[in-house]
């Protein structure tokens, strides 16, 4: 189940408040300049299908959010326990960074945590099959796939070489609840 936990950046152990409503979600969110949202498939996806079927399952929602916001990257990104780079890139998205563009991220398949370091806070919002994420440029985010991961993610970014974020060099994602606790 979709949720938002929100921490103060001093206590990991105890949320301020748990949601789990969409409208609750989005309009915490909101509050601190994140985009959230649920979108629908246009046409089924089978299982192995290709990033072509997925982009095509979903592109009138994309080819909307790229041209209302200049998205000018888009692809999929698809992980589980086969994924060759699966525990480099895990290891890599726990660490707190900052992307230099905006970006939007939606769960075609799976789940993963998305935790937003805005001010005082960690907004740690649970993501799954049909959410969808976006955060301005310079928000301080890290991501846990989980131990055993297993999503399908569509990604779009307002840099055409956009994916990668600026380590921060603080240690804050370590001392928050993981995906797997």
């Amino acid at each position: 189940m979709t949720s938002l936990s929100v921490y103060h950046e001093s206590s990991a152990d105890q949320p301020n408040k748990v949601l789990t409503h969409l409208e609750d979600i989005a309009s915490t969110l909101a509050e601190v300049g994140v985009h959230f949202e649920r979108w629908q498939a246009v046409m089924p996806l089978v299982p192995g299908c290709s990033d072509e079927q997925v982009l095509a399952a979903y592109r009138p929602q994309v080819e909307q959010l790229m041209s209302e916001r200049g998205y000018a990257a888009v692809d999929v990104l698809s992980m589980s326990d086969e994924h060759p780079d699966q525990a480099e890139l895990h290891t890599r998205f726990l660490g707190e960074q900052r992307q230099a563009a905006d970006q939007v991220r939606f769960f075609v398949v799976g789940s993963g945590l998305f935790n937003l370091h805005i001010d005082d806070y960690v907004y740690a919002v649970l993501c799954e099959k049909g959410d969808l994420i976006a955060l301005p440029a310079g928000t301080r985010q890290w991501f846990d796939m989980g131990e055993h991961p297993h999503f399908v993610m569509i990604r779009l970014s307002s840099a055409a070489d956009g994916w990668e974020g600026e380590l921060t060099g603080d240690d804050i994602a370590s001392r928050f609840p993981r995906l797997d606790d």
